[in-house]
């Protein structure tokens, strides 16, 4: 199913969560954007004054902060995220 809402990634190359969260949207064939935090200070301050968090991953749809690998994770398995992720 392609989404239609707009999905942002923050995280690291190397963290568990985040390589889970980006395998579960790619396996249900999301389109997003990967935002590499690791070696920018700018774009990790820039991640802290959207999210609140200071923790990676942090997900986004549709420039809603929705948390992390957890909540995108327990969306799915609700069967909400596809619903979220339809939204435009």
């Amino acid at each position: 199913m392609p989404n239609t809402a707009k999905v942002v990634l923050y995280g690291t190359e190397d963290c568990g969560y985040c390589i889970a969260a980006r395998k579960l949207l790619a396996g249900k064939g999301v389109d997003f954007e990967d935002i590499l935090v690791s070696a920018d200070g700018a774009t990790r301050r820039e991640l802290e004054r959207r999210s609140g968090a200071t923790t990676v991953p942090q997900i986004f749809i549709n420039d809603k902060a929705l948390g992390g690998f957890d909540e995108l994770y327990e969306l799915d398995e609700d069967g909400n995220l596809d619903t979220l992720l339809a939204q435009t």
